[in-house]
């Protein structure tokens, strides 16, 4: 009976160390280890990723995306340790977009202003104000919740590659784990997007674009190492009917059945093959600001037109679409006038 108990006694301490009480179970090991161990075992982890892909080279700009939320805070963090513990001859920046949601960005641009003096990181703001002339909160009076997520994830993924290009850095990294990556599989599925699709799961990307992407937490869950940090997340309030949002929760039910399952939707993703017969879209640039873009004008450029002439609604759900009414309305006596005069989107050349 004290040999069972003095056994059982020992199952629950950490799984690496044998001194401590676990405090969670890693999905991907299932071990149940302690806190202090587990910030070890992340750091490592995120480590041998970056050195086993390659993700930089000595000497190199590097922007890291902060919104102010728990993945861009632990990867402030992370990576500038890893930069100083491990001589990747690095120079960092912060770089931040005030989409202009008043009650939740000003908050969070709080902590990135934090982040910036505990971290020694310098700190770029770029905000849609400035780039496209509109803010979150003016587009959700025009547009409502519905679809306005739709505004500000072309708005700000452009506006990151345009505040990347004002540091004049090499590469952008990105706090997108695990969950981000296995949400995004997904929705590419259901959307039928098969070009997203085929480099979703990619550690980099972007590489033929403005500013390659990194994603060094790509195999990794954040929550837990968050909390070492003592910050305080906020969700977007305008984002609680996002079609991710559903994605997510059906993933997080998955993974109450399967810890492994959002480990193994992202391990789909990089098996998938696209048949060589399939057409892909051939990416070129917009017409209208430089942007990358498989069409004439890039996604911003035809929201913001919609927005400019009081048609929000106009590139939403109709990527060709948009380019075809432009393309009618032009034939109209003084129409052409009209267009060059509505703001561009953003204010740096590419």
């Amino acid at each position: 009976m004290e040999a069972k108990s003095k056994k059982a006694g020992a199952s629950r301490l950490c799984f690496l160390c044998n001194l401590r009480r676990p405090v969670l179970k890693r999905p991907k090991t299932l071990q149940q280890i302690c806190r202090e161990c587990f910030y070890e075992v992340f750091e490592e982890e995120i480590h041998q990723v970056i050195v086993q892909n390659r993700l930089f080279k000595s000497g190199e700009r590097v922007a890291i995306g902060a919104s102010g939320g728990k993945d861009s805070t632990v990867l402030a963090y992370v990576l500038s340790e890893l930069n100083r513990r491990h001589n990747y001859g690095l120079d960092l920046f912060l770089l931040s977009i005030d989409e202009g949601i008043t009650g939740y960005r000003d908050d969070s641009l709080e902590t990135v202003k934090r982040n910036e003096v505990q971290y020694g990181l310098p700190l770029q703001i770029v905000s849609y104000k400035d780039l496209y002339g509109w803010t979150m909160d003016e587009i959700v009076k025009m547009i409502g919740l519905k679809n306005n997520c739709t505004f500000c994830g072309v708005f700000r993924r452009q506006a990151l590659d345009r505040g990347a290009a004002l540091l004049k850095v090499d590469k952008l990294v990105t706090g997108h784990n695990a969950d981000d990556i296995a949400e995004t599989v997904l929705l590419n599925i259901l959307r039928g997007d098969i070009a997203r699709l085929s480099r979703c799961t990619s550690i980099t990307t972007g590489e033929d674009g403005p500013i390659p992407r990194c994603k060094p937490f790509k195999y990794t869950y954040t929550y837990a190492y968050f909390k070492k940090l003592d910050y305080f997340s906020t969700e977007c309030i305008y984002s609680p009917n996002a079609y991710r949002g559903f994605a997510r929760e059906f993933i997080k039910d998955l993974e109450r059945i399967r810890p492994r399952a959002i480990l193994d939707i992202i391990k789909s993703g990089e098996d998938f093959r696209i048949a060589t017969t399939t057409k892909m879209p051939e990416q070129g640039t917009c017409e209208r600001c430089g942007y990358i873009s498989s069409q004439k004008w890039c996604k911003a450029c035809v929201l913001l037109e919609g927005l400019n002439r009081g048609l929000p609604k106009m590139g939403i759900g109709r990527p060709r679409g948009v380019n075809s009414d432009h393309n009618k309305e032009t034939k109209k006596p003084g129409s052409v006038a009209k267009s060059i005069e509505s703001k561009q989107c953003g204010s740096l050349d590419f």
